[in-house]
Formats: C-alpha cells, sequence, structure tokens
C-alpha cells in the first residue's frame, strides 16, 4: 500500500505499534477536531481506509 507523505506524517503521530491501534487513536483523534478541520478528516479518513485494507504482516 502506498501511503503519501502527509498520511505517513500522520500515522507516525498516532501510531501505537499495531494497525488496529493506530485506526483506534485516529479515531478517537476525529472526536477532538472542529467542524472546520474538513482537510484533518478527510487526510485521517484516507489512512483508515488504506490501514483497513492492510493485513497486520504488511502493516508491521
Amino acid at each position: 500500500m502506498n501511503f503519501d507523505h502527509e498520511e505517513l506524517m500522520l500515522m507516525m503521530l498516532y501510531n501505537t505499534g499495531t494497525r488496529l491501534g493506530l485506526i483506534h487513536e485516529l479515531r478517537l483523534m476525529q472526536c477532538y477536531l472542529m467542524p472546520d478541520e474538513t482537510a484533518l478528516r478527510e487526510l485521517s479518513e484516507q489512512v483508515i481506509e488504506k490501514l483497513k485494507r492492510l493485513t497486520d504482516a504488511e502493516f508491521a
């Protein structure tokens, strides 16, 4: 799976060491976003969708 630079930066910030942990942390972060923070919400959704398509082995 190819992640772009912005996606990788977001993943670095919220990485817990596991794919499911990262998805969970990104979902938690989204709860704190303000309505006008649409770019970050869209970016995090893109990352989550890509992570869902990966296996744990591919993530590691």
